[in-house]
């Protein structure tokens, strides 16, 4: 198997997923800080998305710090799909409520809109922000692991 780094099991995974981590509940939380969000669909779509990715990448930060631990990489090709599944649509599912948010507060932002007085709407665009970054962790996860496939496979 060739050793590609990012890939799962590696140190290099675990950083990634470590991001994600990080990226995913700060954006929850900023998006939480509030209580009308829960107004506008987008919003509550990016809190649900939010809510799914950070148990994910805290289950697989898990399984790379075991793989890390352990220094015996996951040879299963089957697994390795999996997760690059996962990792696809999660990337796709972020990017959606990240584009979703960012272009609602800029809207409603633009349009003088009485939720935006207390500072709520840089709240969303911070929240808008850091899903755009965990998205990108999640991309690179997932073409790491796209990367790494074939290898398993041959």
């Amino acid at each position: 198997m060739e050793h590609v780094p990012g890939s799962f099991g590696t140190s290099a995974s675990f950083a990634l997923r470590f991001g994600q981590i990080i990226f995913s509940s700060a954006s929850l939380i900023f998006m939480c800080l509030d209580y009308d969000f829960y107004d506008f669909t987008t919003f509550c779509y990016l809190t649900t998305v939010m809510a799914f990715v950070t148990p994910w990448s805290i289950s697989l930060a898990l399984a790379d710090s075991y793989s890390v631990l352990l220094k015996q990489l996951p040879h299963e090709p089957r697994l390795l799909s999996m997760v690059l599944a996962g990792d696809t649509v999660m990337s796709f599912l972020s990017l959606g409520g990240a584009c979703g948010v960012a272009s609602a507060t800029e809207l409603l932002s633009s349009m003088g809109a009485p939720i935006c007085g207390d500072n709520l709407c840089s709240q969303y665009q911070v929240s808008a922000t850091l899903a755009f970054l965990c998205w990108f962790l999640l991309l690179a996860s997932a073409l790491f692991n796209l990367w790494s496939l074939p290898s398993l496979l041959y």
